[in-house]
């Protein structure tokens, strides 16, 4: 256990979050070591301590995910080791704590000309409606990505084909939702992200929700997709912003919460049309509800950033967070389409509830 904490302290830096952090690992080192399970301890310090910095230590601009000193794989590396085995699914055991499919820093390799039909084929394990299970045993972390979408098929497209094996090599039961803004000219994320919530817990009862921009992908499966104790902003490190945070209030691109977090923090804004600008108001749903904020380590919450078209968004004053969200959503959901990599949520979110706060 010496060697567990030396280490832990060597990855995770300093400062209250970076001792918060530090807890939480050694809390899980000690839960595996208390209760004998020694492999998966083993296989826990190896996956904390690969490539790690010392604290203050600036990591380099590095385009597309080439790590120094560490093997990089495209995301469908060995992928199809996981396959179903002839058990019955009651029989199957629970999936390792840890995934042995994991591997570090990955490549973003997509390939030219791609089509739907060919990040289907290379899916065969992913279900109607971008559903999936690990086919070889029982998952304890069933996770919702709900993307917001406005027309950008192409990266759409690309974030499926390269998100459905990072996901799957986690071990996780999950399911993607695309919801689809219509009869606006203008992108509301925070809108769409409310219904994206809403719609999908009640299809299945999700223990974590990962709000997902669709220009994001992910260069390292390290960066896990369950949720912690708290709300965790996950897209720490991006290619755009030379692998930091753009800064320190930056809470943009992918974000998770567990249920119980986003009833607390009344969900997200509805009255900010553009991209980008809520984050101060997220920050302030955060502190006045009494919650800390979570993020991965640099090297794990990396992610490289497709084209983005920008539009200007209202401002609105913070304070309104009580009255601005889940309890003043107002939609009309069109459509409810189950493709066979993601489930197509079609909505009109023009619609105002009763009594909703309106732009300033």
């Amino acid at each position: 256990m010496i060697e567990f904490v030396v280490r832990v302290g060597r990855l995770r830096g300093g400062g209250e979050e970076g001792g918060l952090r530090k807890r939480q690992l050694l809390l899980m080192g000690a839960f595996l070591y208390k209760n004998h399970h020694r492999h998966d301890l083993t296989s826990f310090l190896r996956f904390l301590i690969q490539d790690k910095t010392e604290v203050g230590e600036e990591l380099p601009f590095v385009v597309h995910g080439s790590f120094p000193g560490l093997p990089h794989q495209d995301v469908y590396s060995n992928i199809s080791q996981i396959h179903h085995v002839d058990i019955s699914r009651e029989d199957l055991p629970n999936c390792p704590i840890i995934s042995p499919y994991i591997s570090g820093p990955l490549k973003i390799m997509i390939p030219e000309n791609l089509t739907m039909e060919q990040v289907v084929e290379k899916n065969p394990l992913v279900e109607l409606g971008g559903q999936y299970q690990p086919p070889n045993c029982w998952t304890r972390h069933h996770t919702a990505v709900v993307v917001p979408y406005y027309g950008q098929a192409k990266h759409l497209q690309h974030l499926l084909f390269h998100l459905h094996p990072f996901l799957q090599r986690q071990q996780l039961h999950y399911a993607i939702y695309v919801v689809n803004q219509v009869n606006n000219t203008v992108f509301n994320r925070g809108k769409l992200r409310n219904v994206g919530f809403w719609e999908a817990m009640q299809e299945e009862d999700w223990d974590c929700v990962f709000f997902h921009d669709v220009n994001l992908l992910p260069e390292d499966n390290r960066n896990l997709y369950i949720c912690d104790i708290f709300p965790a902003h996950v897209s720490v490190a991006i290619d755009k912003f030379n692998y930091k945070l753009p800064y320190r209030g930056y809470l943009g691109g992918v974000f998770a919460l567990r249920p119980v977090h986003y009833l607390r923090i009344n969900g997200f804004p509805n009255t900010y049309w553009g991209w980008d600008r809520e984050d101060d108001d997220i920050a302030a749903r955060l502190k006045l509800s009494g919650m800390f904020l979570s993020r991965p380590h640099l090297l794990f919450g990396r992610y490289h950033m497709l084209e983005e078209g920008l539009d200007p968004s209202h401002k609105q004053s913070p304070e309104r967070w009580q009255h601005d969200g889940a309890n003043s959503l107002g939609y009309r959901l069109l459509s409810k389409e189950l493709q066979p990599l993601y489930t197509n949520l079609t909505v009109d979110i023009s619609v105002s509830a009763p009594g909703a706060p309106v732009p300033s």
